[in-house]
């Protein structure tokens, strides 16, 4: 395809774990180009991110300028998007400063609050720029997710266990967080108590969301991306579980995503309402 028909892309936390998966990934899309590939560490700083990410040379820099990245974007005739998997702390900025630009922001990076996201909303919806926050890219995901909200018409007691590596900065995960604001909707108040409970060590039973479904946090080395719903109910368990065995299954939905957000001009929050 014609360079001037591709989508073009910034990638911003190129050099990191998920970045560099989303380099391999548009670099083998015909329909989009890596414009430009912005990280904050110095020892990948100025090299070829196709290198880095182990595809071979792309001749595009690893850079440390979000903002020129930026500019750079708007200097095509089709709009260009920003992929974000950076960190929880620059997050909001970063899809802010998209947006401003007229840069289309698909964000990975989780750790938005609710309060930040509806203002990102209202931001896009002033600037009339489409924005994907995704906290989760699988396909699998969304399907746990829509099989936890039917299970959750019919049991009243759930928890939520999510397991990641040790790098991850935010907890409890954006898609733990996404799939009890789905059951939520319900309209329900879970897990009836029935005995006065009392923590021993505070935060025993996991964080607590309003409508008292529990979610407990683990961190180690070795685990990727893992969740797991328990639904209890008298004389009976019902459990649903997501593994991620290797961040290539993530890839499709950030496609798809970059795609996607080209056709909107409002923010849109989880990959469900865009399949």
């Amino acid at each position: 395809m014609d360079n001037a028909n591709q989508i073009p892309v910034v990638i911003n936390g190129a050099a990191g774990k998920m970045g560099r998966e989303v380099v391999k990934a548009i670099a083998g899309a015909e329909d989009m180009q890596i414009i430009s590939a912005v990280d904050k560490n110095p020892a990948v700083m100025g090299q070829d991110v196709g290198e880095v990410a182990g595809c071979g040379p792309l001749e595009v820099p690893i850079v440390n300028d979000l903002e020129a990245s930026l500019v750079m974007a708007t200097q095509s005739p089709i709009q260009g998007v920003m992929v974000d998997f950076t960190h929880p702390s620059g997050v909001y900025a970063n899809t802010r400063a998209a947006i401003a630009y007229g840069v289309r922001p698909v964000v990975g990076t989780t750790g938005l609050s609710e309060e930040q996201i509806e203002d990102l909303k209202e931001f896009a919806d002033k600037a009339s720029t489409g924005a994907l926050v995704i906290p989760n890219f699988s396909i699998g995901v969304v399907l746990l997710q829509q099989a936890s909200l039917k299970a959750a018409q019919y049991f009243d007691h759930v928890e939520i266990i999510e397991l990641h590596h040790n790098q991850k900065a935010d907890a409890p995960s954006g898609t733990a967080i996404k799939t009890a604001q789905m059951m939520a909707e319900l309209g329900k108040q879970f897990n009836p108590a029935q005995v006065e409970e009392k923590e021993e060590m505070a935060g025993a039973k996991g964080a607590v969301t309003d409508d008292n479904i529990r979610i407990h946090s683990v961190r180690l080395p070795g685990l990727i991306a893992h969740q797991e719903m328990i639904f209890g109910a008298p004389g009976q368990i019902y459990t649903l579980r997501h593994d991620t065995s290797d961040r290539s299954c993530y890839m499709p939905g950030v496609l798809l995503s970059i795609r996607k957000v080209t056709e909107l001009q409002t923010l849109v929050y989880g990959l469900e309402n865009i399949l």
